[in-house]
């Protein structure tokens, strides 16, 4: 066994040492999925270049975590068995590449900068250091040429003006922070931009090809361009390619942003990432996963200026703009006291790096701190509006409730009998899985209710239902909307009566059979609300939200009981897809700003209107790809706590702003009084941009 040592032990977290390379990186990160199995294990986190290993764990099972490292057997544990997975995870190793990549950029800014200062003769470091300056001479006039005053034009003269009055350190100092500055930002911004690049890219593990006439399954990693691949109805295309056979509506508003399905055929282009709502289509590959468009996309996501947040987007512009007026005060005091020392403290020291760069990493790392609480933003942007808004929106069926509805009663009318109205809608329900089918199928199974099928083709008309031919006659089956008003069944005050006697007994939407013109049947279902929805609404309210507000297509009665339970401002019962997408437009023209959150197909017009769109972790492939912020867990408090993170950041950047015009303000004002000497406010200066920087990416919820 190979011996370990306890370096860090606090409850909670504790790092153990191996010693140096006591293992391989593959090992590493083996043991990385290894340990994270552990039941009582939270986190893990395997370091090969120090042999130690950093667990987060729960608080009241140490002992038990000491005994499983006890019995760990390191020197024989087989990282073979985790190869595929390793393979599979290559995100994990593009951040660990990045943080050794760093790790030595930082480690050789720090060695260079006090080996020249102990080992080099005077005479070569400032050669060194007029050497230095020319990169930063070289971006000022840069800007200048393109006639910009700008940040690279301030840092250049500062520079050659430290340099100018003989202060050769306090030039060095200044290349110094600002080299560590800029290598924290560039680190911060990667890091964060691969995680969100692993949660955004298309993901999937198998497809369907046809080759020799036949379909078979095949790993996604063994296809090859110019081969055929095919994708049927609620399934994400794989690939960029071109239609060579079939139709099928595609929703390709992971792209585009517009709810409206399209039409594809032979000879149509569809790309990566799209879903194919109904139909089924042969496609040829043109390009693969990390080629497709949506990747493409993803690559854009961190340097799209779109995606930034208006503050950070405006302190940035600010950072620029201050910039000519640190030069009118620098030459108005060289013309007032002739002392080129005292007029150079106003270069030296200015508002625009510690304001650009603090915001900057401020969002980058609130961005990222959100993805270890389950909340992926795809844009700074939305942390800015989550803060701002004050109106919420919800989905009812499988976001505030569990999407797992049960049969809660079956009422056969007509000829039709109990098991015959259950058995037939199961025979068709099953054709189109979603939660309302499942109970259906699951309950006609429980029932041992076994079917043959005896109808012709179905056809899925989303938001509304089924239609089919079964035994010569048109049956369909779905809402009241669907079978009433699209289909014109009778609607008799017997039939109303019994609707709202179903209704008054609890069910939470109620689904009918039509067959051969006469309703045959009604199924009630029950979906129960999750265990932390009515907590999660409190909590919202407490944080921030003035109206929360419920959109269901369910019943009136169905609706204000969960509005009732739930202490819910408002709600719009009956509604279809475009209803919700119109009432999300009409609470923003009413000067709300308006987080929207759902889960299915039918919600996607909606999550598109609104400011911020949310989708959870069990949302349709569509809504996923089209929400601005994806949960990838399954409970709505992380919704609490994007909201609370969105609040504290926005918080820590207007502090941030008083902190940073206050301190720069009193350097300025001591090196203009003669009172500080310009070297010593530089100092001061940088380092309190690095310390503004550093502190901008700390934890806010731990804080």
């Amino acid at each position: 066994m190979l011996e370990y040592q306890i370096v860090h032990d606090i409850p909670g977290r504790m790092r153990i040492r191996y010693g140096r390379y006591r293992f391989s990186r593959n090992k590493a990160l083996a043991l990385h999925f290894a340990l994270c199995k552990w039941d009582m294990v939270e986190s893990a986190d395997v370091n090969e270049r120090t042999g130690s290993i950093l667990f987060t764990y729960s608080v009241d099972q140490r002992d038990a975590l000491i005994d499983k490292i006890n019995s760990l057997d390191i020197p024989h544990f087989d990282d073979t068995l985790y190869e595929k997975l390793i393979k599979e995870n290559k995100y994990l190793i593009d951040h660990r590449d990045i943080n050794d990549q760093y790790i030595g950029k930082f480690t050789g800014i720090i060695v260079r900068r006090y080996a020249s200062k102990w080992f080099l003769p005077l005479p070569i470091r400032n050669i060194l250091t007029i050497y230095h300056t020319i990169q930063y001479v070289k971006e000022g006039l840069d800007s200048l040429v393109h006639k910009r005053i700008d940040v690279p034009v301030l840092d250049a003269t500062s520079i050659s003006v430290s340099l100018l009055s003989g202060q050769w350190n306090t030039a060095r100092n200044i290349m110094f922070l600002l080299n560590i500055s800029s290598l924290l930002e560039d680190y911060t911004k990667k890091t964060t931009s691969l995680q969100l690049k692993e949660t955004l890219s298309v993901n999937i593990d198998k497809v369907w090809v046809l080759e020799e006439g036949k379909e078979k399954q095949i790993p996604t990693t063994h296809l090859q361009k110019e081969d055929i691949v095919v994708v049927q109805t609620g399934s994400m295309v794989p690939v960029d390619g071109e239609v060579m056979n079939g139709e099928a509506m595609i929703n390709e508003s992971s792209f585009t942003g517009e709810p409206l399905s399209k039409m594809v055929k032979q000879g149509s282009s569809v790309f990566a990432g799209t879903v194919v709502e109904e139909g089924k289509i042969y496609i040829k590959v043109r390009n693969l996963q990390l080629e497709s468009r949506i990747n493409k996309i993803v690559d854009m996501i961190d340097t799209n200026e779109s995606l930034k947040a208006g503050i950070q987007s405006g302190a940035e512009h600010l950072a620029d703009a201050i910039v000519p007026y640190s030069f009118v005060a620098f030459f108005g005091l060289l013309l007032a006291t002739r002392s080129l020392t005292r007029a150079s403290s106003v270069l030296l020291v200015d508002y625009s790096c510690a304001i650009k760069l603090s915001t900057s990493i401020s969002i980058i790392s609130a961005m990222q701190e959100a993805g270890r609480h389950s909340v992926m933003v795809k844009g700074g942007k939305y942390l800015e509006a989550m803060d701002q808004a004050d109106t919420i929106v919800f989905d009812k069926t499988g976001t505030l409730t569990n999407a797992q509805p049960f049969v809660q009663k079956v009422t056969p009318l007509g000829n039709y009998t109990r098991e015959e109205v259950l058995r037939i809608a199961a025979c068709l329900e099953e054709h189109f899985p979603h939660s309302v089918a499942n109970a259906i199928v699951k309950q006609a199974s429980l029932e041992q209710l076994h079917h043959e099928e005896e109808h012709a083709e179905v056809k899925y008309i989303i938001a509304h239902g089924i239609a089919t031919i079964y035994r010569d006659q048109r049956a369909v089956i779905g809402s009241d909307h669907f079978v009433f008003e699209d289909e014109h069944i009778a609607k008799t005050e017997e039939i109303e009566t019994l609707i709202n006697n179903l209704q008054s007994e609890g069910a939470s939407s109620l689904i009918f059979l039509a067959i051969g013109g006469e309703l045959a049947g009604i199924i009630s279902i029950y979906d129960p609300l999750k265990p932390e929805a009515k907590e999660t609404i409190m909590n919202l309210r407490s944080s921030g939200f003035k109206n929360i507000i419920m959109l269901t297509g369910d019943s009136e009665n169905a609706a204000k009981h969960i509005a009732e339970e739930l202490n819910i401002d408002g709600y719009l019962a009956g509604v279809l897809p475009e209803d919700k997408a119109n009432y999300v437009k009409k609470l923003k023209d009413e000067g709300h700003t308006v987080v929207m959150v759902g889960d299915g197909v039918n919600d996607t017009p909606a999550l598109s209107c609104a400011d911020v769109s949310i989708s959870l972790q069990d949302s349709s492939d569509i809504a996923r790809e089209l929400a601005d912020v994806t949960l990838t867990s399954s409970s709505l408090e992380e919704i609490v706590v994007f909201k609370q993170l969105s609040a504290l950041l926005m918080r820590r950047i207007k502090r941030n702003y008083t902190r940073i015009v206050t301190l720069n303000t009193g350097l300025i004002l001591l090196g203009m009084f003669g009172i500080l000497p310009a070297s010593t406010t530089s100092l001061i200066h940088n380092g309190s941009t690095f310390i503004f920087a550093i502190s901008s990416s700390t934890s806010l919820l731990e804080n």
